[in-house]
C-alpha cells in the first residue's frame, strides 16, 4: 500500500531556513527519479551504489544555486570506475519540475564487490560545473577525491571554492515497500551556513591543506553550525529514505529549537536532453572522411545516449560539414550535378 508520505513527498526536493541558526538547507527524497537512472544500465552494485550517491548530491545542490540552465557534478578516477557524470536541469517554468540524468563509465574487470565503493575510483577529482546557457560564462570547481566519500568531496568543494561550511546526510539503497517489487530510494539533507561576512578560514586539514567545512569558522557562527551538525547526527537512515516520515515533520523533529521555515518544495523527474538534431551538431566538425571511419559495415553510423540508452542510426552522406543530403534523404542544395 502506498502510504500519503510518499505520494506528497518522493522525488521532492524540499528548501528550509533555520531562523535561528543562519543555516539554510536542503532535504531531498528520490525514487522513481532513481530507478530511472539506474535501470537504463546493468551496474554491479558498487557502481550503483555511486551512482545514487552521485545523483542525489546532485539534486541538493542543483536546487541550491539559482540556476537558468544546467548544474553538473563531474568525478573522474584511476580506479575501476572511471567517470560518473550527473546533470541537473533547472525547471523550464515557474512551477515546473527539475530534470536529472546520472551515467557512469566503469571496468567490470576490476570492480571489487567486496571493496567499499568509493575506493573503487581511485585517485582523481570531483568537479561541479555550472552552465548558465548561451551568452554566459560557464563555471568550473574542483577538488581533489579524498575524505572516503563523495559526500566529503562535496563538502571539501564548498568550503575550498565557496568558503561555505556545508554538510551532507544521506542514506540510499533498495527497498521493498508493501505491495511492490524491490527497487531503489534515497533521502538526504544538506545543510548550509548563511554567507554574511567573510569567515575566518583556519589551515586546511585535509591533503596538502585542502579545506573542510569544520576548518573555517569561528565564534558565534562556530556555535549555531556546530549545533546544527549535533542536530543532524541523531537523523536515522529510515527517516532520510521514508516513506513513512514526511520532510516537514523530519525537520521538525530535528531543528524544532532552532524555527525551522520551510518553502515552495521542487518536484524532481527523471530527463535527457539528447536528440538526433543534437548528434548530428556533435558530428557537424567532422569531414567526409573521418565520417566514413565511422560508418559501420551496414553503412550507416549509430550513436548511443550513455545517459538515456537512446540509440541513433544516421546516413554517413547526411553528416558532417561535407554533407551531401539532408536528413530525410533529399540533396542538399547546392550539392546537385549542375555542370
Amino acid at each position: 500500500m502506498t502510504t500519503l508520505s510518499q505520494i506528497a513527498w518522493d522525488d521532492t526536493v524540499l528548501p528550509f531556513q533555520l531562523d535561528r541558526s543562519d543555516v539554510r538547507g536542503r532535504i531531498a527524497r528520490l525514487d522513481g527519479v532513481l530507478d530511472r537512472v539506474l535501470a537504463q544500465h546493468d551496474y554491479p552494485p558498487v557502481v550503483e551504489a555511486l551512482v545514487a550517491e552521485a545523483a542525489l548530491l546532485t539534486a541538493l545542490i542543483g536546487q541550491t544555486i539559482k540556476l537558468r540552465w544546467k548544474l553538473s557534478l563531474q568525478i573522474r578516477g584511476n580506479g575501476p570506475v572511471r567517470t560518473i557524470a550527473t546533470d541537473y536541469y533547472a525547471p523550464g517554468a515557474d512551477g515546473g519540475p527539475a530534470h536529472i540524468r546520472a551515467w557512469a563509465s566503469f571496468d567490470a574487470e576490476r570492480i571489487d564487490p567486496s571493496a567499499k565503493p568509493f575506493s573503487q575510483i581511485g585517485e582523481g577529482y570531483f568537479a561541479i560545473m555550472i552552465d548558465q546557457g548561451e551568452g554566459m560564462q560557464p563555471y568550473q570547481g574542483i577538488t581533489p577525491l579524498e575524505g572516503g566519500s563523495l559526500v566529503a568531496c562535496a563538502e571539501t568543494y564548498f568550503a575550498q571554492s565557496e568558503q561555505l561550511p556545508t554538510r551532507f546526510e544521506l542514506a540510499f539503497g533498495r527497498t521493498t515497500l508493501p505491495g511492490q517489487g524491490e527497487h531503489w530510494r534515497a533521502g538526504g539533507t544538506m545543510l548550509q551556513l548563511m554567507p554574511q561576512s567573510p569567515v575566518a578560514a583556519r589551515e586546511g586539514s585535509g591533503t596538502d591543506g585542502v579545506l573542510r567545512h569544520t576548518d573555517i569558522l569561528a565564534g558565534e557562527e562556530d556555535e549555531n553550525w556546530q549545533r546544527a551538525n549535533i542536530l543532524l547526527d541523531t537523523v536515522e537512515e529510515v527517516e532520510l529514505i521514508g516513506p513513512r516520515v514526511d520532510l516537514t515533520s523530519l525537520l521538525v523533529r530535528l531543528f524544532h529549537e532552532d524555527e525551522p521555515r520551510v518553502f515552495d518544495p521542487q518536484r524532481v523527474e527523471f530527463g535527457c536532453t539528447c536528440s538526433e538534431e543534437r548528434v548530428r551538431d556533435s558530428l557537424a566538425i567532422y569531414s567526409a572522411k573521418d565520417i566514413r571511419t565511422m560508418t559501420t559495415e551496414e553503412g550507416t553510423v549509430t550513436a548511443d545516449c550513455q545517459f538515456c540508452g537512446a540509440h541513433y542510426i544516421f546516413d554517413p552522406r547526411s553528416l558532417g560539414f561535407e554533407a551531401t543530403v539532408n536528413p530525410d534523404g533529399t540533396p542538399r542544395e547546392g550539392d546537385g550535378t549542375d555542370a
